[in-house]
């Protein structure tokens, strides 16, 4: 998974003294709890994400992004429909969304709270890719009709060497489909 900064206009999410640090290295460090001021969530649409994300269709996994505070945390959704590439073939008598598709949504998710949005439009211009998976469970089918939301979380942020640690959980409705612990990893390549 990779993805490039793009302009988004916005409100102020970041201060200008973090602004100030975060210009060097462009990764969003997840504040101290006695520095972290309440942050109000953002969503995106398909728009906004697609020019975070350089994913296209047919592997483009997240439809919208109902909340995302950068550093922190994020929500995506994806609708599940029967026009889905990949159910002609996953299966013909019986669909089922590919498990290893629900973590790479979740992957996708994940990648868009390393990103920078802020005042002047500015993101990352670093690729991010996904560099590992661990702990994954899956614990319900997905099927065409069912809206799978991702819920990632930043728990680690190694700017030193460019790895995030992260937790993501794939629910439909109020059932956890899946869940893992991934990396993602800055290549440090500018796009």
């Amino acid at each position: 998974m990779s993805a490039k900064g793009a302009t988004f206009s916005g409100s102020t999410l970041i201060s200008s003294k973090q602004a100030h640090k975060m210009s060097r290295s462009r990764l969003l460090v997840c504040a101290s709890e006695d520095e972290a001021a309440e942050e109000t969530p953002i969503s995106l649409d398909i728009n906004q994400i697609m020019s975070y994300l350089p994913h296209r269709y047919p592997f483009l996994l997240v439809d919208k992004v109902t909340e995302l505070v950068p550093g922190k945390y994020a929500i995506g959704v994806k609708n599940v429909t029967v026009n889905d590439n990949f159910f002609p073939g996953h299966f013909p008598q019986r669909p089922i969304m590919p498990g290893v598709l629900m973590v790479e949504a979740m992957a996708q998710t994940g990648g868009m709270i390393l990103l920078n949005p802020s005042e002047d439009g500015e993101g990352t211009n670093d690729e991010f890719f996904f560099g590992g998976v661990d702990k994954c469970k899956f614990r319900r089918v997905v099927i065409p009709g069912d809206v799978l939301t991702m819920k990632v979380t930043l728990t680690k942020l190694n700017k030193r060497f460019g790895m995030a640690k992260m937790q993501g959980k794939a629910y439909v409705g109020d059932e956890l489909a899946a869940e893992a612990e991934l990396t993602l990893v800055l290549t440090g390549n500018k796009v």
